[in-house]
């Protein structure tokens, strides 16, 4: 197992030096789900939320956070993002009491020296909570869960995907 790079030879945390790396296109693909009561997600999907396009909003949230992830996490080097991408998925209930969802999707690219994951990962997790803020005054019970990075590639470790 290699180990960990935001702490220097002292045991002091660090931003890792990325100067010597090469610079290659970088994507990393995140999904995430917030879990909520059906009649929760059929006030989403037929637009009566009295604070706007519920969707809509928490898509820009997501576009937003992933933009500014170097601002919320303290040792992550700011980045120029050539794309960011964020997608829903709707989940009706199967049964007349069961939970619905939404599925989230972020996709974040650059070219540099370093990798995009927690900016995929800060994506969906904004996106998420957005929804969960817009609609916490009908469900408080939401869930947000399964939030993983599902593919991630470019720089020295290349591709990796989830296979689970």
């Amino acid at each position: 197992m290699s180990k960990l790079t935001h702490f220097n030879q002292d045991g002091n945390a660090h931003m890792v030096d990325v100067a010597a790396k090469d610079i290659s296109h970088r994507r990393a693909i995140v999904y995430g789900q917030i879990q909520m009561q059906a009649s929760t997600l059929q006030m989403i999907q037929a637009g009566e939320h009295k604070k706007g396009d519920v969707l809509g909003i928490a898509r820009i949230a997501g576009i937003m956070a992933a933009k500014k992830t170097s601002d919320l996490i303290p040792l992550c080097h700011p980045l120029m993002l050539t794309h960011v991408q964020v997608d829903f998925e709707i989940n009706e209930a199967e049964t007349g009491g069961g939970m619905a969802s939404i599925d989230c999707w972020a996709t974040v690219e650059t070219d540099g020296k370093t990798g995009v994951e927690m900016e995929a990962l800060t994506a969906v997790q904004i996106a998420l909570l957005t929804i969960y803020d817009m609609c916490k005054a009908v469900d408080r019970g939401m869930v947000m869960t399964d939030i993983r990075l599902q593919e991630k590639l470019g720089g020295k470790s290349g591709h990796w995907q989830r296979t689970d």
